[in-house]
């Protein structure tokens, strides 16, 4: 193997710098038990941490974000694989539509539907707004995108015609080729799919903070509630967020790397 020249290795190193310094920067902030006007902290205390992971508010927002999140991408995966599949294996042509279609959640920017979700649902004989419920929609129509574009990836690469029709000239019907075949063929994209669906969902604020607010407090609006507390606090909170979300990374790396 051909060693990288100095050039490029000094690029990524300084990439990587780059990247890194905010995140250190925020964790010694948050381990600190005082910094101000000073270069250097006085002291490090985990004090904070104890603090953020006793409040029962904060473990009670963090509850919250994990069940809509899940709800909300168990909804996407039970309407999404099959109608990518009867889209690619029986209906080809509406690919460009549902192309298309998928991406119309990203044409409204977050307020305006917001706005309109407000309009819709805060009366009437769907009052939806203030629940749980409007944000599970919600985000199930902003996982779309991610869902449908990571599947379709996979689904071109195995083939998937050449593939039913190997299972069934096996003797295996529609139904049992899907879910023995072709499943375990998409694994890695399924996996893809909801680990980065729900990085994006786990972090959103706008329909959060504007259709339920603290009526459902989830983990962002919470985070935003406490943006004049201590900045030691906030830190400890931001690098919490930030260590769930490389473990749950880690996590899916690992199954993938293991299923592959």
């Amino acid at each position: 193997m051909n060693k990288a020249p100095l050039s490029a290795r000094l690029t990524v190193w300084a990439l990587v710098a780059l990247l890194a310094t905010p995140i250190l920067i925020t964790l010694v902030y948050s381990l600190s038990a005082q910094w101000g006007a000073q270069i250097l902290p006085r002291g490090f205390t985990l004090n904070w941490y104890q603090t953020l992971w006793s409040d029962g508010r904060f473990l009670a927002a963090f509850g919250r974000s994990l069940l809509v999140c899940a709800a909300a991408l168990a909804l996407s995966l039970a309407l999404i694989l099959p109608t990518l599949f009867m889209v690619f294996y029986h209906f080809p042509r509406l690919k460009g539509l549902m192309n298309l279609l998928v991406l119309l959640p990203f044409a409204v920017p977050p307020v305006v539907s917001s706005v309109g979700l407000l309009q819709l649902y805060a009366g009437g004989p769907l009052p939806l707004v203030g629940s749980p419920w409007i944000l599970v929609f919600c985000y199930f129509a902003l996982a779309l995108p991610f869902m449908y574009r990571a599947l379709a990836n996979n689904l071109e690469a195995v083939n998937l015609p050449d593939l039913m029709d190997a299972a069934h000239l096996l003797g295996a019907g529609t139904t049992r080729a899907f879910l023995q075949v072709v499943l375990p063929n998409i694994r890695n994209g399924l996996l893809s799919a909801l680990f980065l669906a729900f990085s994006f969902l786990f972090g959103e604020f706008v329909f959060a903070n504007l259709l339920v607010g603290t009526r459902f407090e989830t983990l962002q609006v919470y985070l935003y509630s406490q943006r004049t507390n201590s900045g030691h606090f906030t830190s400890a909170m931001v690098m919490s967020y930030f260590l769930f979300i490389g473990a749950a990374t880690w996590l899916a790396l690992r199954l993938q790397s293991r299923r592959a």
